[in-house]
């Protein structure tokens, strides 16, 4: 199964930059070459098939603490897109506020949507927590995105005296004591911003000469909470955001919904040893409710938002093992729980011609357990009720800034591989 405009995310494999809103600040006069990533690459996945492309990013672009990147991918499957992303970038010459702009075009051939229309199964919603795996569409369409987060950093906590996080680095990991994850106050430790995101996206999927289209613009409002002390490898401290989404119905927009989240995240530090560089158990919890979802007589749903943004499972964040965006419904709750495991051997360090090219300073080995339920209403007792479970192991490498991902995770439904850069939680 190839799921819907999947590839507007996966085309992360391409060694994107690494996208937590606290990043290390790159020295402006460090060599050229360790701040910039220029090459050409091939993978396979279930949304391109064998696919190549060729990925520029620069750290430290026109600005010091700015990143920079553009990609273009084309598979055998007939999918291709381009795809352009800035972060850090401070506007104005101000201090305490940053911009993130992402566009990306593609076009994915013979995906799969998880929406009502097949003609199979006339009595479930496609999506719901009951619904069957085969409950979809297929087609070939487009999917066009923008985004613009405005970060505005609060004069409280960490952030009072130290607008960006900066780390001295050795082997890919931070040494010395870092602000975050020093107390469990906003007041006194932590990164606190608060966020708006204009955006749009428009999504057209051409099925046996049907199209099926959703247009979607408006705004998220967010506060975020970023209390660790290293977000690319966290040992200590936490992570908290808050957040609302809104669509007006303005332009041509397919209709007007609403959409709550909140995610948290808990690190613990479990030390060294003998084998091992860092051990550390992660645990996330996020939950979403569209509280504008209304079911009509005629079991149609207005005001619902789309998939991509509402209380969604599967894909490349929350249960791995599921196709992107396999679960959705008004409400959705998600428990995970990871131990990285950060080895003292390094496989790369025995292929220097390889290092060369890769930096890759670290690896990291993760088992993790997932568990999760969409629902028709936020209610705690259905919410963990016939919940839906996956368990797998990561492989994840630090290299040249990036944390660079490979999830396989396995259900009852399927076995699912997820590749991505960033560590899964608060992305």
């Amino acid at each position: 199964m190839r799921p819907f405009l999947s590839g507007a995310l996966l085309l992360m494999l391409a060694l994107v930059m690494e996208t937590a809103r606290s990043d290390d600040l790159f020295d402006p006069l460090s060599d050229p070459a360790d701040r910039v990533i220029s090459l050409p690459y091939a993978f396979w996945n279930e949304s391109f098939g064998t696919a190549v492309g060729y990925v520029h990013a620069v750290n430290g672009f026109m600005q010091p603490q700015a990143r920079a990147l553009g990609t273009l991918i084309a598979g055998s499957t007939g999918s291709a897109m381009g795809f352009f992303m800035g972060q850090n970038f401070r506007p104005f010459a101000s201090d305490r506020l940053f911009f993130d702009p992402i566009v990306s075009l593609g076009y994915f051939n013979d995906a799969d949507a998880y929406v009502d229309g097949n003609p199979a199964f006339p009595d479930v919603r496609a999506g719901s927590n009951a619904s069957d795996p085969d409950d979809r569409i297929t087609g070939s369409g487009w999917d066009n995105f923008f985004r613009l987060r405005l970060r505005y950093l609060l004069d409280i906590g960490s952030g009072r005296d130290e607008l960006i996080p900066r780390y001295t680095i050795k082997h890919g990991l931070p040494v010395g004591e870092s602000l975050g994850g020093t107390r469990y106050n906003p007041l006194e430790s932590g990164w606190t911003y608060l966020e708006l995101r204009p955006f749009y996206r428009s999504q057209s999927l051409d099925v046996d000469g049907d199209e099926v289209e959703q247009q979607t613009n408006g705004v998220e409002f967010t506060l975020f909470w970023d209390n660790r002390d290293y977000p690319a490898s966290a040992t200590r401290g936490n992570g908290l955001t808050l957040k609302v989404a809104r669509d007006w119905e303005l332009l041509d927009s397919s209709g007007s919904w609403t959409n709550l989240a909140m995610e948290y995240d808990h690190y613990l530090d479990l030390g060294a040893s003998d084998s091992y560089r860092q051990r550390v158990v992660a645990f996330n919890f996020w939950t979403a409710y569209s509280p504008t979802w209304e079911v009509q007589p005629d079991g149609t749903i207005e005001h619902r938002p789309p998939a991509f943004s509402g209380a969604t499972l599967g894909g490349l964040f929350r249960m791995r093992a599921y196709p992107s965006q396999r679960f959705s419904d008004k409400a959705a709750i998600y428990y995970a729980a990871e131990l990285r495991m950060t080895p003292k051997w390094n496989f790369f360090d025995s292929y220097p011609w390889l290092q060369r090219h890769l930096g890759v300073e670290w690896i990291q080995l993760v088992p993790f357990v997932e568990l999760g339920r969409v629902a028709p209403n936020w209610d705690v007792s259905t919410l963990h009720e016939e919940m839906q479970w996956d368990v797998g192991v990561g492989l994840r490498a630090w290299a040249k800034g990036l944390v660079v991902r490979i999830d396989v995770a396995a259900s009852e439904e399927d076995v699912g591989v997820q590749m991505m850069v960033g560590q899964p939680f608060q992305f």
